[in-house]
């Protein structure tokens, strides 16, 4: 049981952590002060959702129906791409937020609508959290796969609590504008380096 629940955690972990869209967002989002404690509700809920279907067995229907998986990945390169040019522009355009006032401009509505088309238009998801996940999972048995799944969810829920509550300890840093420039310039880049890799 605790060794199911050990192994979950740390596969959980191990996928999420990897530098991806939704982490960048979430960053982004902490270093802001906007709709942090929504942005983390809805990553860590949705990975508990994918989750849970993965190791339910999501996952074998996932593998085959590749028409899904097409249009999965071409909607997410299409939204990254567009991503990405937003965050090229800011950083060229050296926009700031002051993070020392309160919350980032920019409504619950967007930040919503953007947290969940980054977790569940991005193909990665599907294959990361629904079939690998799910696949680790079913080694452990009938019941220590649940056990795996819970170890899997508290990953996600510790890792993106700490990535958008810690952010805020980064604030002084982002008072400087080139910090700015060079958080959006790297949100840009992996925006777009995951786009042309759906694409390709």
């Amino acid at each position: 049981m605790l060794d199911s629940t050990l192994t979950g955690f740390v596969a959980g972990l191990s996928l999420i952590i990897a530098i991806g869209s939704q982490n960048a967002f979430v960053l982004r989002q902490g270093l802001r002060r906007s709709h942090v404690a929504l942005v983390v509700a809805v990553c860590a809920l949705s990975d508990i959702a994918l989750i849970t279907l993965g190791v339910g067995g999501l996952g074998v229907v996932i593998e085959h129906a590749p028409v899904l998986l097409e249009v999965i990945r071409w909607a997410g390169a299409a939204f990254l791409l567009g991503y990405a040019v937003l965050a090229g522009l800011r950083a060229v355009r050296g926009e700031q937020l002051d993070v020392t006032k309160g919350r980032g401009c920019g409504s619950w509505r967007t930040a919503l609508a953007t947290c969940l088309a980054l977790t569940w238009l991005n193909p990665h998801v599907y294959l990361d959290t629904v079939l690998l996940l799910g696949s680790l999972a079913s080694t452990h048995g009938i019941q220590g796969r649940w056990w795996f799944a819970i170890g899997a969810c508290a990953g996600s829920i510790v890792w993106f609590t700490a990535l958008g509550v810690g952010a805020r300890y980064l604030a002084p840093l982002f008072n400087r504008r080139l910090a700015w420039r060079i958080l959006d310039g790297v949100i840009a880049a992996v925006m777009l380096a995951l786009a042309i890799s759906l694409i390709v």
